[in-house]
């Protein structure tokens, strides 16, 4: 990313970067795990990161402050005017864009929002609804490209803003009394895992059966509060990390003299990791249901869709028209799609081999387990594992 020619300072300088990212959720944590990878390459900075929220305006522990160069969450106009006047090269981490003139780096959200109506789809939801949060710009987005993609499917989708007052006892009432209303079963996206949380907990509240009647999914992949909750949590892995290591890369060459646009780039998230509170039994025919719960249970021995055809006492054709019908693909399909789910988590979880992660899923090799791999996820498992593990703390 460097030009020839910018007047750059001696790279042995030490910058002075102040980190305006809050600690209090799994995706800013990220954010600043990101940054510290891009640290282990070798650029020489000195962080400066104050204790603080995503809201908060006191930014007062900078006004003595003279650095080179910051990475902050602008969510706010008194953080962006406060950056302004710092006068020193910026990265905006938020999707608000209080203050366009800043390159920035934010989520994918039609993505994310994609990959949730895709999810819910597959387990044959036919009814929408979105968990949102006002204040912010990229919860804003998500519902909407939510609503979005549930429109191209000829579907509609509700939605919900959860109250900024602190999870009163009245809001998680106000939000189980909208779950109630909602046409059942249906599959919700939850704009954080946060969100998730309170969605399932006021299920709980509402006496409504997760993920029989209510189906949800969040975002960021929390491990804690996606396993807080009963049932876990289902999330879409956004990249976070990946994410802070593109602005600190983006900051250093602009600390050097390099002119960036002013523009937004977007992350795509990493992966879909499913729990109990979007499982399988959200499907309403109870012999697709049961073959997919077979399926699942059996993905690892290389289950057979003869196997599963005898286990529901249904002929072929008339099996593969169900899934079809409550699917669009095939028990083929899914038998397939099932396994390289398999083969993704333990690329993402293990440091088996190819070799060992085919002996142990009983595919017949290798090879052909990682040219299938890669028609249906798009990329070659070694490239899949450096994605999503490559990026881990150094």
């Amino acid at each position: 990313m460097h030009d020839e020619g910018v007047n750059a300072s001696p790279p042995s300088a030490t910058r002075h970067v102040a980190l305006l990212v809050e600690t209090s959720n799994a995706y800013g944590r990220g954010l600043l795990l990101g940054v510290r990878n891009f640290l282990a390459t070798g650029p020489g900075w000195s962080i400066y990161l104050g204790e603080h929220g995503r809201h908060d305006t006191d930014l007062s522990w900078l006004d003595s402050w003279r650095g080179d160069g910051v990475i902050a969450r602008i969510e706010n106009r008194q953080t962006a005017d406060h950056v302004r006047r710092l006068g020193v090269p910026t990265v905006d981490l938020s999707a608000a864009r209080l203050a366009p003139e800043f390159p920035g780096v934010e989520t994918d959200d039609d993505v994310i929002a994609r990959w949730a109506v895709d999810h819910l789809s597959e387990r044959g939801l036919r009814h929408f609804a979105y968990c949102g949060d006002s204040r912010f710009a990229w919860s804003v987005n998500r519902g909407a490209r939510f609503a979005a993609h549930v429109a191209a499917r000829q579907g509609r989708s509700a939605e919900f803003s959860i109250e900024p007052s602190g999870r009163l006892a009245s809001d998680r009432i106000a939000l189980a009394d909208w779950l109630r209303a909602l046409p059942k079963p249906v599959g919700i996206l939850a704009c954080y895992d946060i969100a998730g949380q309170e969605v399932l907990e006021a299920c709980r509240i509402a006496g409504l059966e997760v993920p029989d009647e209510v189906a949800v999914i969040g975002v960021d992949n929390d491990e804690l509060m996606c396993n807080l909750t009963s049932p876990p949590l289902s999330s879409i892995q956004s990249d976070a990390i990946g994410a802070g290591m593109l602005a600190a890369s983006m900051l250093d060459d602009m600390m050097n003299g390099v002119e960036l646009p002013p523009e937004l780039r977007l992350m795509e998230p990493l992966r879909v990791v499913t729990r109990q509170s979007s499982d399988l039994r959200s499907v309403s025919d109870p012999l697709v249901a049961k073959a997919m719960q077979l399926i699942r249970d059996r993905a690892d021995e290389g289950i057979t869709v003869v196997a599963v055809q005898r286990a529901v006492g249904l002929s072929r054709r008339s099996l593969d028209y169900r899934f079809v019908a409550m699917l669009g693909r095939s028990v083929h399909e899914e038998i397939t799609r099932v396994r390289l789910e398999r083969v993704a988590d333990l690329l993402v979880e293990t440091d088996w081999t190819l070799s060992k992660i085919a002996e142990r899923l009983n595919f017949s090799h290798s090879e052909y387990m990682g040219v299938a791999f890669k028609r249906v996820m798009g990329r070659s498992p070694g490239e899949y594992r450096r994605a999503n593990r490559g990026r881990a703390i150094v």
